[in-house]
């Protein structure tokens, strides 16, 4: 006799699958047969994976139609079944699906649409965590300072996309046709910082300097590493603004530089 392990991996085996045959074996048949019984569980599964896709994308929903968005999460769902029954984390691959699916070659800017909510969505969600306080910093000796790397706050994220997806984002939010018409759409990169500010959501767009250090303060490189190259003034105000704003939770440093303290 199978486990209940093994019986759910094979129902969700079929769920996702072309073949269900592994997970009728498991499945009762009276009056109604089991392939139609599974038939019905596995578009209640499917539903349920759509909606959630949905809650995540509204506004990629919005610009496509709930017919299209549909079929585009079922293709999806076929592709990418989730790994976990926590589904706040499914659907990160959307975006690039969307990037690659044929239906949608035409709207260029989708994916990065997609990208731009799932970091609306990763920041609502992310753990409440303290910011690090830049008096923290104050202890450290100055031949410790070049080595400082910093750890980002879990609800900040840095995006880069080909399109204006903030501008649409907020264009389709707004019921703004008009806005969304005059978007120049010219394929032109463009970096912003996604971050919670209470339980809302705050943008700010990077220059492409800005967007190439704050990548390589997120990636936990040392100061020493992303000063030299870049203008000084830029930097330190840079800086200074992640600081005030709270866009690190910590930092690491040599502990001869800090006391042996860890923050």
């Amino acid at each position: 006799m199978p486990t209940l392990r093994e019986v759910q991996r094979a129902l969700a085996r079929g769920i996702f699958s072309a073949d269900p045959e592994e997970a009728l074996a498991h499945v009762a048949g009276d009056a109604i047969a089991a392939a139609e019984r599974f038939a019905v569980h596995r578009n209640n599964a499917v539903t349920t994976l759509v909606g959630a896709l949905c809650r995540v994308y509204p506004v990629v929903e919005k610009l496509v139609g709930a017919e299209f968005f549909a079929a585009a999460a079922r293709a999806f769902i076929d592709r990418h079944p989730p790994r976990t029954a926590y589904l706040n984390h499914y659907g990160a691959e959307f975006a690039d699906f969307l990037g690659a699916f044929p239906a949608a070659a035409e709207i260029v800017y989708l994916s990065d649409v997609a990208r731009f909510e799932w970091a609306v969505h990763g920041v609502l969600n992310a753990p409440d965590a303290p910011a690090l306080a830049p008096a923290m910093l104050v202890e450290l000796s100055e031949s410790a300072h070049g080595e400082v790397r910093f750890v980002p706050h879990p609800a900040v994220r840095l995006l880069t996309v080909n399109y204006p997806a903030d501008a649409i984002w907020r264009a389709v939010q707004a019921g703004d046709d008009a806005a969304l018409a005059a978007l120049e759409l010219d394929g032109a990169p463009m970096s912003f910082l996604v971050e919670r500010r209470g339980d809302a959501v705050a943008l700010r767009r990077l220059t492409a300097d800005e967007a190439q250090m704050t990548a390589l303060l997120f990636s936990g490189a040392a100061l020493s590493q992303v000063a030299p190259e870049h203008d000084r003034v830029a930097f330190v105000t840079l800086l200074a603004e992640h600081l005030a704003q709270g866009r690190f939770a910590g930092f690491a440093a040599p502990p001869q530089g800090r006391g042996d303290k860890e923050s």
